[in-house]
């Protein structure tokens, strides 16, 4: 990790860059894979699993006789480590609901909104080395709770052509109505179209490699929403000596795991603490069987030491993490000066590995910045919140003037021209 001490602010901005690769020269491949995804549907999803996967398959769908199989096959007791974190997961999510909320803004004239589940909604689930089933308790369960009628789930198939027992399990315990084995660019392409086999959905969830980005950001050129720009995984760790730098060694290396493009910053108000957590870093390394991912993201990685605590808060918030750990003794000025960050992690015992698996808060979290703008996925997710009004005859005539004056200040005749006729009837018939 790069040992930066008391940075100048305006040094920054240079501090803080991402290992973010540039998109642009993955746009062509996206853009080729959409089009004959478009065009030749279930076709092309197995022509481009054969080149881009290396797996033969005859089809995309996971049928039910392959995912009875899978639940068999899961043991009972990761089954209730899963079965707890979707308990804390559903507790979490349920409690985000809310009422419809009401107002009569003047006499006559009542508006209300109502939140309405989105129909249709894909799921992305990564693959690879590390097949991330949380991630469907993160999006499916939420999406169960707000009631979207169809859950569609694509992951990509491992090399013998099959899903992960415990990917199956997880999607037919948290009411996924579909699963198919198609990963990658095409994947997304497959939801945003529709196939033969996949259904089109409205909005996409998930996270993915610098391919699934491109993607899900270009499905939004064909009306289909995402839920926000990801890229990879980071973390930021604040600590003073009040922290255990065994703890803080060990929250760095649990998200450096993530992948090489994966980035942890370690920040502190004293420089003493840099080296106890660098010799921490250095020592659970070695234990670690994904060493290699883990030590090509410390390179991506740094180490900063700052004057005081509002220095640091100032650091923290221009950076805008995806995860960000709180361990200082200081702990509610630092609590109540978050202003960027996708997730909080408060104290010595609450690793972000809990909010990953289990604690009851989605990991789907804003990257690279987006912090500033974006929120984690959440229930409202989701949902879209559609307005309602209705106006008695007393309420149009109350508020009909001010509607006639703006809409005739706007030159637009025939918006005025809705309300006069109304206001003209009822006088006639008063």
């Amino acid at each position: 990790m790069q040992q930066f001490n008391y940075p100048l602010p305006s040094k920054w901005e240079a501090i803080t860059q991402r290992p973010t690769a540039s998109y642009d020269e993955l746009e062509g491949l996206v853009s080729e894979v959409f089009k004959k995804v478009e065009a030749q549907g279930d076709l092309a999803l197995l022509e481009y699993t054969a080149q881009f996967d290396q797996i033969q398959l005859q089809t995309v769908q996971v049928q039910a006789e392959e995912v009875t199989k899978a639940v068999a096959a899961v043991p009972e007791e990761l089954k209730q480590a899963i079965q707890n974190a979707k308990t804390n997961i559903e507790a979490f999510h349920r409690a985000q609901q809310t009422a419809p909320v009401a107002t009569e803004t003047q006499p006559g004239v009542r508006c209300w909104q109502e939140k309405r589940p989105i129909e249709k909604v894909g799921l992305y689930i990564p693959g690879g080395s590390a097949p991330l089933f949380s991630t469907i308790l993160m999006l499916a369960l939420p999406a169960q709770i707000a009631g979207c009628k169809e859950i569609v789930l694509c992951t990509p198939p491992n090399k013998q052509g099959a899903i992960p027992d415990v990917v199956l399990y997880t999607a037919q315990l948290c009411g996924v109505t579909q699963i198919f084995k198609v990963g990658g660019i095409q994947a997304i392409a497959g939801m945003t179209f529709g196939t033969e086999s996949i259904p089109n959905v409205y909005k996409i969830f998930g996270p993915g490699n610098q391919y699934v980005t491109v993607a899900k950001q270009w499905a939004t050129r064909y009306n289909v929403a995402i839920d926000m720009p990801a890229g990879p995984s980071e973390l930021l760790v604040v600590a003073d000596a009040s922290a255990d730098p065994e703890f803080v060694a060990s929250d760095l290396l649990s998200q450096a795991e993530h992948g090489p493009d994966s980035q942890v910053l370690f920040v502190t108000t004293q420089e003493s603490l840099l080296e106890k957590v660098a010799t921490a870093v250095k020592k659970q390394l070695q234990e670690l069987p994904r060493k290699a991912i883990a030590e090509k993201a410390l390179e991506n990685s740094k180490m900063i030491v700052l004057q005081d605590d509002a220095s640091a808060v100032d650091f923290i918030n221009a950076y805008g993490p995806e995860h960000y750990i709180i361990c200082v003794e200081n702990e509610d000025y630092y609590v109540n000066e978050v202003r960027n960050a996708g997730s909080v992690f408060i104290g010595n015992y609450t690793p972000e590995s809990a909010g990953d698996y289990a604690s009851g808060t989605n990991h789907t979290l804003p990257t690279n910045g987006y912090a500033k703008q974006y929120s984690g996925v959440n229930l409202d997710s989701f949902t879209k919140a559609i307005t309602f009004q209705k106006i008695s005859q007393q309420g149009i005539q109350d508020l009909g003037k001010s509607i006639e004056l703006m809409a005739a200040a706007e030159g637009l005749q025939a918006h005025k021209n809705a309300v006069s006729l109304r206001l003209k009837k009822l006088k006639n018939e008063a």
